[in-house]
């Protein structure tokens, strides 16, 4: 993904990252042809858009608990509500 923000402000951050991490943020960046800090951003912008999605369907999980009036719905609702909260 190679994310473009037209005309939005940029802000500076610095952030510290651990050395093996960084050797990983440097290896795609490199194999994407890009600077670390586009690849930053890109890999950024791709779990950003994956945590709401992942927030989503929770949300609409758990509104579905709450209206359903089936008990074996219920449960398994309750089930996959359980495995994206605590991994089980």
């Amino acid at each position: 993904m190679n994310t473009t923000f037209v005309g939005s402000d940029v802000i500076r951050r610095s952030i510290s990252l651990p050395a093996e991490l960084a050797e990983r943020l440097d290896s795609i960046a490199a194999a994407r042809h890009v600077s670390a800090n586009r690849a930053i951003i890109d890999l950024l912008a791709d779990a950003i858009t994956a945590y709401e999605q992942r927030r989503a369907v929770f949300l609409e999980l758990a509104d579905r608990f709450q209206r359903s009036s089936d008990p074996a719905e219920t449960e398994r609702l309750r089930d996959e509500l359980a495995k994206m909260t605590f991994g089980r």
